[in-house]
Parts: C-alpha cells; structure tokens; sequence
C-alpha cells in the first residue's frame, strides 16, 4: 500500500509518501521561514498563498522521489485540524482532489496526534499508551495517549504556547526568527542563573497546565525597566546571551515539570514528546536527566520529525487500519480540540 499524506497546517507545506509497514519512501518540506522572518511571526495570509504555490510542486516532488506515478496511489491523507484556516484548506483541498480523480481512499489526520506519532516512527516500534507532550508555536499540551489516535486532554496552556514565547522573547532581545533557535543558540554562552525568571504554574501540583505569558512580561521588565513594556533596547551581547539562557532555562523548568507530574498522576512510565520546540537541546537535556533519574521511558523525535513534516502522517495508517475512512464532505477544523477517534 502507498500512502501519501499532506502536511499544510501552519507554514510549511510537506508531503510523503509511506507503505504500510511504515517505510518512507519519499519526504519534502517546503519551508516558508524567509516569508515570515521581517514579520517575527508567521501571517496567515501570507502562509496560505504561499501553500498555493508550493503544494502541486511537493507532492510531484514526493511522487518522483518515490519513483512512483500518482496512478501507484492507494489512498491519500491530510491533516484537517488544528491549524491556521487558510492553510488547512490548501491542503485539504489537494488532497480531495487526488481522492476524487484517482478514485482512492481519504484518511483525515490529527496534527496534534500525529506529532506523538512521530515518536512512534522514530523508535521503530509501539509507544502507547504514553503520556504526550506537544510543545510548538501554538501549543503547549499534555494529553493521555491511550492508543494512536485516543487522546485524552490533561492540560495546555491558559495562554501562550512555548513556542510563541520563544518567538516574541527573541524578538524582543533583537535575535531573528524564528525565535526557537535563536534563543537557543545565544544560551549557548549565556548564564542561566543570572536571571531568576518566574516559573508559572510549578508549584500547582493540582493542574496540569502551563502559563508562559508572565514570564515574557518579566523577561520585557528585565530588558526595558520594571514597569516598562517599550522602549529603546541597547544590551550587550553577554547579557542577551545570559537572558536567554535564563528565560530558556525558565521555560524548560515548566515543560518538565509538569510532564513529570502527568506522569505521575496517570502511573503512565512512557513519554512521548514532539512539536517544534521538542528541537530545543536544553529540553531534550533536561527530559533525558529526568527519564534517568525516574526511570521512565522517554521518545523524542530526530530535529527533522520535530518540525512540521509528512511522515508523522503516517498515523493516517492506523485510521486505514481500522477502516476510518473519509468522504468529500471532510470539512477543516482550525480549533485546538478536534480529537477523532
């Protein structure tokens, strides 16, 4: 069986073509970074067009690397929720397309469900149930992971996502986007310990959620003055080396935290981490002391399934098996809490 599935939920169009036994046959991402960089953040207009433009040249990509033809297709599957409305419909809107000339199955899948996934993809083999930890630029969630695509919500943040944090603190210390890597790399020579920046929600042992817009706030009273939002910013490089080290390591003290206590509140022993900021060493460094120190099983995800991909669509294979399939009528579901079963 060949499997193609289509990835357009946010700013990178992506495409891969998969066989039942999970092989990757062919992967191309279409990334959108130098659109978005002048802006700080992706604009959904801007990302929409730009999946326009790029998603019939990917899968022909993808198709070609395979050295298949579209007429090999046995079915095709794209992500339909969550993300930005615009470029959800790209993708959903090619990918009926196939279905309908070529006559082949549609396979909807979970964005949020298929980041865990890839940790699946990675190992080489089963990792549920697991508790899961999607960090991004638009999520910071913990789910229970019973199954595949049996997701229970046990937590998410009550406002920014890690990622966006990332983003906007970066922009604030005058560091490109996107602000991930950025910050992760000015830490590099920075002290953590310079800056004893808040950690929202630690202490709360009663919830499993995060908070990250404080913390941004303390960070922009740290550069510009307390009690001051804006303003001309003129830092050293050593200081904005130590504040990013500190907010970075301010951020990975939450994300850890409170995946140590769903763990613990579910009696789950496997953890199962992806989105974008799943690429950050700090936290990869983090969660790896704590897996050995507790005795867990931790799956993190290579740097290229971490970021936005196709292959993590292979768990369109499990909705196959299982004979979820789709009709014309599968509609975009831009909010968060889409969870198919």
């Amino acid at each position: 069986m060949y499997l193609l599935t289509i990835e357009s939920t946010c700013d990178e169009t992506a495409a891969a073509i998969l066989t039942e036994e999970l092989e990757v046959l062919a992967s191309v991402v279409a990334s959108q970074e130098d659109l978005h960089q002048q802006f700080g953040g992706v604009v959904p207009e801007i990302a929409s067009r730009a999946h326009v433009e790029s998603i019939l040249p990917v899968i022909d990509q993808t198709v070609r690397l395979a050295n298949l033809t579209l007429a090999d297709l046995d079915a095709v599957a794209v992500a339909n929720t969550p993300g930005l409305a615009g470029s959800l419909l790209v993708g959903l809107t090619a990918a009926k397309a196939l279905a309908l000339a070529l006559d082949i199955p549609l396979l909807a899948i979970n964005h949020l469900q298929a980041h865990v996934y890839a940790c699946r993809m990675a190992s080489g083999k089963d990792v549920f149930p697991c508790i899961g930890l999607i960090v991004s630029g638009g999520h910071s969630n913990l789910y229970r992971c019973e199954g595949p695509t049996d997701f229970t919500l046990l937590g998410g943040t009550i406002d920014d996502a890690a990622g966006e944090a990332f983003d906007k603190v970066a922009s604030l210390l005058g560091l490109p986007y996107p602000g991930g890597p950025s910050i992760s790399k000015a830490a590099l020579d920075g002290d953590p310990k310079r800056y004893r920046f808040p950690r929202p929600m630690v202490d709360d042992k009663a919830r499993l959620d995060f908070s990250f817009s404080g913390l941004k706030t303390a960070v922009r009273y740290e550069v510009h003055g307390t009690g001051k939002l804006t303003g001309e910013v003129n830092l050293d490089p050593q200081t904005i080396a130590d504040v990013a080290a500190s907010f970075q390591d301010a951020v990975v003290d939450c994300l850890v935290a409170k995946a140590e206590l769903a763990l613990g509140k579910t009696g789950y022993n496997t953890l199962c981490v992806g989105g974008g900021v799943a690429a950050n060493g700090r936290l990869r460094e983090r969660l790896e002391e704590s897996a050995a120190k507790r005795g867990y099983e931790l799956h993190i995800p290579p740097m290229s399934l971490c970021t936005d991909n196709a292959v993590m669509g292979a768990i369109a294979i499990e909705r196959w098996k299982a004979g979820k399939f789709e009709d014309l009528s599968l509609d975009i579901y831009p909010g968060l809490e889409r969870i198919r079963s």
